[in-house]
């Protein structure tokens, strides 16, 4: 089945916030900021702004009913600013007119007097001053300290990784409206309802009930709207209550991209040991996240940092620590992968960094830790359905990784300005929200007297095609037309209490929900049918009713129709709790995740030694999907999420001054992916297995785990750039742009026999 919302995409019916038919006296908003990073306030002068013809009203934290306060781990962020700013861009108040203009005109009226206080922007710094948002987290397995002793080759760092901008398409925004008895309707842009709803009420002082949230759908989200959709939401709500008027806000994309939190970057040191043998025996790492200013989920993402330490590899003494560092900048949130990318990439850098010193190709190192059946994690989860090794087999097979190896050692000894370089990247990712009490959905089934099937979940469709894996579900439980199904918009007043679409789980816990829905219903229409066919065994297959093997002369419109004749419910809401999972925090052991997918990839890169340009030119993968239900849906999640990771270890480089301004604040500072820049060629080749009974129909989530395949384009790089300069002693700082790779092509390594070789290098290239 191919994406249910292709046919309205292509012909951009499909609706989206700014979509919604405006209700007759509309007002907009659009936030006023902070023009520092930190200060403290002394005086808002609004008067100026409320002169202006067009202004409606501006709300600060004074006019707030409830409490000031959105954040959700921690309660440590104010919807708007009291007396202090803590990062550049944080809301102060919100300026309501007739169109958006006139509100950007206004808020720059707007006058605010303020005191300049330090300004942090280094996680390390934030550490050293005891500014962390939670106490620090240590994962520990086997015995560290013993192990280094026995180890042939120690080797340590330290490694930097930037964050990201999601740059979803659509920006944040939402539309609210006052409904009767003091209710309030929200369209939102968020992966959260429930989150915008639960804090929309406690700012409103309303109870959740009077609070309804509706999501259509997202215009991408990446987990940049899972928690930062819910401040717009909230003051358009705020702003809709106290004005008894329909408010929308739609940020500008600077505003966004200046107001909102990115992919937490991490500043690590780490530790490594191998055996003679290339066994790695022992891994100490410690982390430092640069949260921002406040909590949002750093906790969280931390966390998941810890569980993907060691990546694919089985590692007997661990020790990973990690600190949440409070800086000044925008609270940093959840991205795709979610702290597990920042977890691995240190891992692949320490095992780089072992390989260049041991002059062995770090898939050497990487093939022989790979886990194995029963190896035991950090944190306690026993590996089962461990697929390292086999997906690695099939890829080094399936595309002759030796062939592939001794073409770019040919190209390299014979071209002297172009270079290229090779990287395998395995992965193993765990699948569940690692905060257990996240792991249930529900499903909302109406079967209609005509046949007709309807469908609410908590899921959010945002462009992976959860919506048509939903409907692939209830389609093939009733063994109906998928034409007869439709899936509702999300809505917390149809399902409530939902977690967020966020951690690939949307598909597996929505669609298990919504299996045992469908079942329920279908076992009442099929005792039904046996009653009126006198038979045993009924099944329902192309909409036919096959009593006891044979196809009878009942079809579904008639099943149904039988059904609600004998008063038999047609609707039922289901609940899902994933089983067997759990976590104690205090011993940091348990058995967090309900599954893993892996998956290797071969990467190759070609540098142009002059200029320091590069081309990713080759991916090819072996992707465990499990029983993939959807391989269209599923390969499209696969190249979209390796090109997001290629682009967060390359291209895109998110900068702030001193002062903690962001200066790649547009499209034209901050470089993504274009179609110039993906891979030139992408091959997939599917691991085949029978799946995982946890996984949706044994279609395993896919949303997380190939954005780490683009891991490998970082050490592509790396390698193609040692193959022209073997004696520098290359720092690992991502992105790896092409103003880093230019710097590392002619980094002098040391005494005079190499700058020679340098100068020879350049004259032969010119």
């Amino acid at each position: 089945m191919i994406n249910i919302d292709a046919k309205n995409h292509v012909r951009g019916t499909s609706i989206y916030l700014d979509d919604i038919q405006e209700i007759h006296g509309t007002l907009f908003a659009q936030p006023f900021c902070a023009p520092v990073a930190h200060a403290k306030i002394n005086r808002i002068n609004l008067e100026p702004a409320m002169a202006m013809e067009g202004v409606v009203a501006i709300f600060t934290r004074s006019d707030i009913p409830g409490a000031n306060q959105i954040g959700g781990i921690v309660p440590d962020e104010p919807l708007f600013a009291e007396d202090e700013i803590h990062f550049w861009g944080q809301p102060i108040g919100l300026v309501v007119g007739t169109s958006e203009q006139i509100c950007r005109l206004a808020r720059k009226k707007i006058e605010i007097d303020f005191s300049e206080l330090p300004v942090v922007t280094d996680p390390r710094k934030a550490a050293r001053n005891d500014s962390l948002i939670v106490p620090p987290r240590t994962f520990n397995t086997g015995n560290v300290e013993d192990a280094w002793e026995q180890c042939e080759h120690i080797f340590s760092g330290r490694v930097e990784v930037n964050g990201q901008e999601h740059l979803y398409i659509e920006g944040q925004g939402a539309y609210a409206w006052p409904k009767e008895d003091d209710s309030i309707y929200i369209a939102s842009s968020t992966q959260g309802p429930t989150a915008v709803q639960r804090t929309a009420a406690a700012v409103l002082g309303l109870p959740m009930h009077k609070v309804e949230v509706n999501v259509q759908r997202l215009g991408g989200g990446f987990g940049g709207k899972e928690d930062q959709a819910t401040a717009w939401a909230v003051m358009a709500a705020l702003a809709a209550k106290k004005l008894q008027k329909p408010v929308k806000i739609s940020l500008h994309r600077m505003d966004d991209m200046m107001m909102t939190g990115k992919r937490h970057p991490y500043s690590s040191d780490y530790r490594i040991g191998l055996s003679k043998e290339l066994k790695i025996l022992a891994y100490e790492v410690t982390h430092y996240q640069n949260a921002g200013a406040a909590a949002d989920l750093s906790p969280a993402v931390l966390e998941r940092t810890l569980f993907h330490s060691t990546n694919a590899y089985f590692v007997p003494n661990v020790r990973a620590t990690a600190y949440s560092c409070r800086t000044n900048l925008p609270p940093n949130t959840a991205f795709r992968g979610f702290g597990g990318p920042q977890g691995k990439f240190i891992i692949e850098s320490a095992i780089a960094r072992a390989a260049s010193a041991l002059k062995v190709p770090a898939d050497h190192i990487q093939k022989r830790n790979l886990l194995s059946e029963g190896d035991v994690m950090p944190y306690g989860q026993k590996m089962t359905e461990a697929l390292a090794k086999e997906t690695w087999e099939q890829c080094a097979r399936e595309f002759d990784l030796e062939k592939i190896r001794q073409e770019i050692n040919e190209f390299n000894a014979t071209n002297p300005r172009y270079k290229k370089g090779l990287a395998v990247q395995p992965i193993c990712f765990g699948i569940s929200f690692t905060n257990t009490m996240m792991n249930h959905a529900r499903a909302l089934v109406h079967v209609y007297t005509d046949g007709s099937v309807v469908v609410s979940t908590g899921a959010v469709e945002m462009g992976q095609g959860v919506n048509t894996k939903l409907l692939q579900v209830a389609a093939e439980r009733f063994g109906i037309s998928s034409d007869r199904v439709k899936l509702e918009s999300t809505n917390t007043l149809r399902i409530a209490n939902t977690s967020p679409t966020a951690a690939s789980a949307g598909a597996d816990l929505n669609g298990k929900a919504l299996e045992i829905a469908c079942d329920r219903i279908l076992s009442r229409l099929k005792k039904a049918a046996a009653e009126k066919l006198n038979a045993g065994e009924i099944k329902l297959a192309n909409e036919r009713v096959v009593a006891d093997g044979e196809i009878s002369d009942m079809d579904w419109e008639q099943l149904v129709g039988l059904a609600f004749s004998k008063r038999i419910s047609l609707s039922e809401h289901a609940h899902y709790a994933t089983p067997n999972i759990h976590f104690d925090k205090k011993r940091e052991k348990g058995h967090p995740f309900a599954y893993h997918v892996y998956g290797t990839a071969i990467i190759t890169a070609v540098v142009d030694c002059l200029t320091g340009t590069y081309e990713i030119d080759r991916v090819k993968l072996v992707h465990d999907c499990g029983k993939s239900m959807n391989l269209p849906v599923d390969n499209g999640q696969i190249e979209g999420g390796l090109v997001q990771g290629i682009g967060w270890l390359t291209l895109e480089e998110l900068l702030y001054d001193e002062k903690g301004k962001l200066l790649s604040n547009a499209l034209s500072t901050y470089k993504i992916p274009d179609m110039y820049s993906v891979p030139g060629e992408i091959t997939i080749r599917h691991y085949e297995t029978e799946g995982h009974e946890l996984a949706i129909k044994k279609s395993k989530a896919v949303g997380e785990p190939p954005l780490m395949y683009g891991l490998g384009a970082y050490f592509a790089i790396r390698n193609a750039v040692t193959a022209f300069n073997p004696s520098a002693d290359l720092a690992i700082n991502a992105p790896y742009t092409p103003e880093k790779v230019l710097m590392d092509l002619y980094k002098k390594g040391g005494g005079q026999e190499k700058e020679a070789v340098h100068e020879a290098k350049q004259t032969e290239l010119y």
